[in-house]
């Protein structure tokens, strides 16, 4: 008979059951988006004056966000809606835990359901996010903006 095995038959199954097969599939998956994690170009990352991160808090430079805009810098996002004021947020949209990845000249933009959040307060400009992203202390110490 073909395809019959008994069940006295001293080899292993070699087959491959689908439970093992999604199994397997799932993580590879896991593994491939973890790849494709990053900046999505837009605003984000240090830029020439760089960055410094301790514990919890961060610092920019002041030159590196742009008047009218913002830049992600980590687990945090810094605005400077009007020249000279800075503002900070975490970066986790309240909506599913993304991160939100860039800023743009009117939002700050999350890019797993496209929810806005307001450049000066962070509150919500379009959905599905319903809340607002949670704002952190922003200190501005002459070329410097901490975060914390």
């Amino acid at each position: 008979m073909i395809g019959f095995r008994s069940s006295n038959d001293p080899r292993p199954d070699m087959t491959t059951t689908r439970r093992t097969a999604l199994t397997i599939a799932a993580a590879g998956s896991t593994v491939a988006l973890s790849a494709c994690g990053g900046d999505e170009g837009g605003s984000g990352g240090s830029g020439a004056g760089g960055s410094a991160s301790s514990g919890d808090s961060v610092s920019v430079a002041a030159a590196d966000v742009p008047e009218g805009g913002g830049l992600v810098e980590g687990q945090v996002v810094v605005t400077q809606p009007s020249a000279g004021e800075f503002k900070a947020f975490d970066s986790t949209c309240p909506h599913q835990g993304c991160a939100v990845t860039r800023v743009t000249t009117e939002a700050i933009v999350c890019p797993c359901h496209g929810s806005e959040f307001d450049l000066t307060d962070g509150s919500v400009l379009k959905g599905p996010a319903t809340e607002g992203l949670t704002a952190r202390t922003a200190t501005v110490d002459g070329d410097q903006i901490t975060v914390s």
